[in-house]
């Protein structure tokens, strides 16, 4: 079988470990939308936002470092190390959040139960990076699969058992357990109920990664680990802060009322959900691709093997960013139920192409993974964040959350011409610039007028028409290379 094929392979199975979970989270949306009023969804957007930066802090760059130094020094070494890392570090923020946590409430005006329950589900998450990584490095996408699938599914079931059943329940039999657990008024909690039960079941699963490990600690091993982590976990940050933390500017400079903040916040983030498609694509591709980078980076054509990758990367994202938005407003009546969401449909392609940015700009950073020159990366996220920063502050009194879009979308598009800039001068791959040029400019054009113009948008003609014609043009000008591809053995 062919290296492509492998790859393939490999991306399908961390394929279907994405879009399955991601596909319960799109089960999720309709059910919260139905369910939450638009101030109560932006509540838990904002808690949710501010965990995705506690969990990079939590991770500092570890996973990437993992794979980086896997294959390189002893992997019994690399495991344990990175192992004890984690542990102690977790257990160490565990224990002073938790001392703390009346004080966090109070100052994120916030519920201390909903703090407490925050805290565990950060420190369990943290807790199985490395577990994950291990069975992504061994090539077991499978039981990889498989957990993740799991956690997602237990998660959904109880989201559903809380918010739909439980109330029923507790009412038809009022001396029973389920009775001592219900709350009224308490929507937003069980949402965090259900994470944290997921997530404890899912390092149940893989606590045989701490038993079989050998707590061996290389001092030598681990300051290398970290030198390369911690520009990656800046890195982070910064993706954080371009990621979610539109809400939080939101909060800050829209000229309203907390209480229409929130709401605006809530539409917002209900139709940024509509980027799911584009999102799991990108995420899957990654998780599949990481380790390949790594362990091919000596190969004779690696180079070119990354420039082909990537090519083929963007025809695929160009046909499913012509998809998602040729189809948004059939998508929006699946997954926001209640029609007041409907209003910010207009950030809906702009928060697409960003992601889509956003996967580009990952297959071009492979130069400064390789190169051991995470720092140039997190100077690229750094600038990226800035670009957030500035065009939040000063499009969101006049545009509200449209500006957040393009501040999302001209973020990620800086970070990726920066990649590809830097990357040409540390880390020359020859890119197929024409036709990667030129798909992911039909598809953005075609992308623009079907869904901004309203006369075609009416119709979806125009729309599908576009899709055969992307489609046409891919198939035309990779006829061969694709032949040649499936041939191979």
């Amino acid at each position: 079988m062919s290296l492509y094929k492998n790859l393939f392979k490999q991306t399908a199975i961390y394929g279907i470990a994405t879009v399955v979970p991601r596909i319960f989270s799109f089960l999720l949306t309709p059910l919260y939308t139905k369910l939450l009023p638009e101030k109560e969804y932006g509540e838990q957007a904002l808690i949710f936002a501010g965990m995705a930066f506690l969990n990079v802090i939590l991770a500092y760059g570890m996973e990437t470092a993992f794979f980086r130094f896997y294959s390189s020094e002893p992997k019994k070494n690399v495991v344990s190390t990175s192992t004890i890392s984690l542990f102690w570090s977790s257990i160490t923020f565990l224990v002073v959040a938790l001392l703390g946590r009346k004080f966090l409430a109070d100052a994120g005006d916030l519920d201390v139960e909903y703090v407490t329950y925050t805290i565990w589900i950060l420190v369990l998450d943290a807790l199985v990076i490395v577990p994950f990584s291990k069975l992504r490095a061994e090539g077991r996408p499978l039981l990889y699969a498989a957990i993740k699938i799991g956690n997602v599914a237990v998660n959904l079931l109880f989201n559903v058992f809380f918010l739909v059943y439980l109330k029923d329940v507790a009412a038809a039999y009022p001396d029973s357990f389920w009775s001592t657990i219900y709350q009224e008024d308490f929507q937003v909690g069980y949402i965090f109920v259900s994470n944290l039960i997921a997530s404890l079941l899912t390092l149940v699963i893989l606590l045989p990664h701490y038993i079989k490990t050998e707590w061996h600690f290389d001092v030598s091993l681990w300051r290398k680990m970290m030198c390369y982590s911690m520009p990656v976990m800046i890195a982070g940050l910064a993706f954080v802060i371009n990621e979610t933390f539109d809400r939080f500017f939101l909060k800050a400079f829209l000229p309203l009322s907390e209480d229409n903040i929130k709401i605006k916040i809530g539409i917002y983030s209900a139709c940024y959900k509509l980027a799911v498609f584009m999102t799991l694509f990108t995420t899957a591709f990654r998780l599949g691709i990481e380790p390949f980078f790594f362990s091919h980076a000596n190969h004779e054509n690696a180079r070119n093997t990354y420039a082909t990758i990537t090519k083929y990367f963007v025809i695929f994202g160009s046909v499913i960013l012509l998809g998602v938005v040729v189809f948004a407003d059939v998508l929006k009546m699946l997954m926001l139920q209640d029609k007041s969401y409907w209003e910010g449909m207009d950030v809906v392609p702009l928060i697409i192409l960003a992601n889509f940015f956003l996967g580009i700009y990952s297959n071009l950073s492979v130069w400064y993974k390789l190169s051991d020159k995470t720092k140039v990366g997190a100077n690229i996220s750094i600038a990226g964040a800035i670009v957030t920063i500035v065009l939040n502050y000063l499009l969101i009194p006049y545009m509200g959350y449209m500006g957040s879009a393009i501040a999302t979308i001209s973020a990620y598009g800086t970070m990726m011409g920066l990649s590809f800039y830097f990357g040409n001068k540390y880390y020359p791959i020859p890119y197929d610039m024409k036709k990667i040029c030129l798909y992911l400019g039909l598809s953005i054009t075609l992308s623009a007028l079907s869904f901004y113009v309203d006369i075609l948008r009416e119709t979806y003609i125009f729309g599908i028409l576009s899709i055969i014609a992307l489609l046409a043009i891919i198939y035309k000008g990779e006829k061969e290379t694709l032949q040649r591809i499936l041939k191979r053995k």
